[in-house]
């Protein structure tokens, strides 16, 4: 019998161990199954290269609960240990038997998974008690039994055992009796052993009979030990691929292709990423790709290996080269991991390009439903935006769809400003912009459909990487300027006219919560609608910007900007302007006489400021005298100019009718409208 202390430098190592190794206790299970399939595995690389000479057929690992004696048993006949191998691997904690054994079969070696030597005592974190049985591989070899109660002392002894391979012995700690229960097992082992390249087995399989479910003689195994990565493409169909997809994620709707991920050089890397159907909700979710070490369950927090945009995508990453800590359960930060990343987004985007440019009808059908994935990438990742260049879409009103290059080429004819701009016009509903769309169509013009939840920033993305381009929307202004052909018509009209105009309208203008109105004067066609409503892209656009920019949230909190552009050439506004002039040319002309004197003091007085000069205190006294009564004058002329417009139901007709158009007659305001409209008729 031998006795002896583990071979470290504190006694507290257990209860640091208990505490701190890993973050779930959970944990520990994973780490002894995967013990078990790396001592089955080194026995084939021992065959591989000769120096095992017996058979490898039936290899397993078995998980066996024993409720009343409180232990549960992992056991594999794989390669074993002698007390040598216990007494080095065991005894000193972290010097890691696989690292040794990949150092001196690294051209044979199977799938060794363990490389720090802690995985063992993990087992620690749930036990007040750990056995060893064990038999060597070797020749000649004796049982030995190790044992320790998780302080530094052990015991180790010679023992009884016929078959080769090791058991270990858990017995389960009175605050952790929840892993002696056999549904946390099987839910555990489906977790993080679904996918082992050795069959785990754990109880029997059973069938109904006479009522109930009973035993059957047959093992009842986990695991798939040659899962869909591991497989050559071209051995596997499209029901392969969907097969597995509904195994990983239930409930879920088909994915609409995928990419199966296959490189040896200059890293290993195996997995199947799959395509979900989005549309337009942007969900982030960090436990969609499942990473895997040597087909060892490790993590579904992939940050690090997979850019942010394909966290949008589901599937699997089985990888040994990314770097892990001793826990499996976070990524370092390893030069590797951003080789890899950088790898996955090439494939992502090359087999996109493939069925863009192979398949363009299958691509354009499932355009929206991809749409969102694309733009995030391209907004997020240069390389990827790169790529996604050659294969993006745009679509068109009619439904058409083109790419970048291709759109660019239709349009530059046509769209093309006064001063050399190329202008993209989009609209966002196509229902509520309806007028506006064929206000531009009827020009010859095409209007790309941009309603996506990313399209708002994609379009700033398009004007970047477009010199001289604009993207406008197509209610932003009225067509002859949103794509201006020539100099602005000038409005024939004088100041007067012009302030009347304004005023009359102005005062009409509906007071809505959240929003402003302001009227302006354009010059159209005769035949153009009387007034258009339109908003200015620029803020329209830094609102929406808003939402994805925390810096910005103050532009969500401004006021949407509406502009009631009056066509001064429309024979119904002449009408108004015309009667307006007519009604109120007596009672205006005394208050535009006292505002043009009153401006004449004003600016005789701002001219004895020039040159930075100061004002004697009694000039100043007279300049803001004057300036007040300016204002109040102005204010006078306002107010009558308003009280005449009220008595004007056209007035306010006209601008419902405009309001209507887009959407933005409600309420007791439409309600109005429908009773003014029949007694105008």
């Amino acid at each position: 019998m031998a006795k002896g202390s583990i071979g470290v430098t504190t006694n507290n190592i257990f209860p640091v161990i208990k505490k701190f190794l890993y973050s779930d206790h959970e944990i520990f299970l994973r780490e002894l199954v995967s013990n078990a399939v790396d001592a089955s595995q080194k026995l084939k690389t021992l065959a591989s290269a000769g120096d095992f000479n017996g058979s490898t057929d039936g290899l397993k690992v078995s998980v066996a609960l024993d409720k009343e004696a409180g232990t549960l048993t992992v056991s594999d006949n794989g390669i074993g240990m002698t007390a040598d191998e216990i007494d080095r691997y065991i005894n000193q904690i972290a010097f890691s038997g696989a690292e040794e054994f990949l150092s001196k079969y690294k051209d044979n070696a199977n799938a060794i998974i363990g490389h720090f030597g802690l995985g063992f005592y993990s087992a620690f974190m749930v036990a007040k008690k750990v056995e060893i049985r064990t038999l060597s591989w070797q020749e000649g070899a004796k049982a030995v039994c190790w044992s320790c109660d998780g302080s530094p002392e052990y015991e180790m002894n010679e023992c009884d055992k016929a078959e080769r391979g090791t058991d270990i012995v858990v017995y389960i700690d009175d605050d952790e009796k929840e892993f002696l229960e056999q549904s946390r097992i099987e839910a555990l082992l489906r977790k993080y052993c679904r996918f082992m390249a050795i069959p785990v087995i754990f109880g029997k399989e059973q069938e109904w009979k006479d009522g109930k479910y009973v035993d059957t003689d047959r093992d009842k195994v986990i695991n798939d030990v040659e899962p869909l990565w591991t497989r050559k493409p071209t051995d596997l169909t499209d029901e392969d691929y969907l097969k597995f997809y509904r195994a990983i994620q239930p409930g879920q709707e088909d994915p609409l292709f995928w990419i199966h991920l296959n490189v040896d050089y200059p890293f290993t890397l195996t997995g199947i990423l799959y395509f979900p159907k989005i549309k337009n909700n942007l969900d982030i979710r960090k436990d969609r790709i499942q990473l895997y070490c040597n087909q060892v369950y490790v993590t579904d927090s992939v940050e690090g290996v997979v850019p942010d945009f394909l966290m949008l995508l589901q599937g699997v990453i089985d990888s040994p080269d990314i770097p892990l800590n001793v826990s499996r359960s976070y990524l370092q930060s390893d030069r590797n991991v951003k080789k890899i990343s950088t790898y996955i987004t090439k494939k992502v985007a090359a087999r996109l390009e493939e069925i863009a440019k192979n398949d363009a009808k299958q691509f354009e059908e499932k355009w929206n439903d991809i749409k969102i994935f694309i733009e995030y990438g391209m907004l997020t990742d240069e390389k990827f935006c790169e790529q996604a260049m050659k294969f993006a879409l745009l679509e068109n009103t009619d439904g058409k769809f083109f790419s970048l290059d291709d759109y660019k080429k239709l349009i530059e004819a046509e769209q093309t400003d006064k001063d050399g701009n190329l202008i993209y016009l989009y609209s966002t509903d196509k229902d509520a912009q309806y007028a506006y769309i064929k206000a531009a169509t009827d020009k010859g013009y095409d209007v790309l459909m941009m309603n996506g939840q990313l399209d708002v920033p994609f379009l700033g993305l398009l004007e970047q990487k477009n010199e001289k381009s604009r993207c406008m929307r197509i209610d932003s202004d009225v067509i002859d300027n949103l794509i201006a052909k020539e100099n602005r018509r000038e409005v024939e009209l004088s100041q007067g006219e012009k302030d009347v105009a304004t005023q009359v309208f102005q005062s009409q203008a509906p007071t809505m919560d959240k929003a402003h109105f302001m009227v302006s004067l354009t010059a159209l066609a005769p035949d153009d609608q009387p007034i258009v409503v339109t908003q200015s892209e620029y803020m329209r656009r830094m609102k929406d910007m808003a939402q994805f920019q925390p810096g910005m949230s103050f532009y969500g909190e401004i006021p949407d900007s509406y502009n009631l552009m009056l066509n001064t050439n429309h024979r119904l506004v002449k009408q108004v302007v015309d009667d307006a002039m007519s009604a109120l040319a007596e009672q205006l002309k005394p208050i535009d006489d006292d505002i043009a004197a009153t401006n004449n003091v004003v600016n005789a007085l701002r001219d004895l400021r020039k040159d930075n000069k100061e004002l004697p205190e009694d000039k100043k006294k007279e300049l803001d005298d004057n300036e007040k009564r300016a204002h109040e004058l102005r204010d006078k002329k306002n107010e009558l100019i308003g009280k005449y417009a009220a008595g004007q139901p056209r007035v306010k007709q006209l601008i419902d009718i405009a309001l209507l158009g887009n959407g933005l007659l409600k309420g007791e305001a439409l309600s109005d409208f429908l009773r003014r409209s029949v007694e105008l008729l």
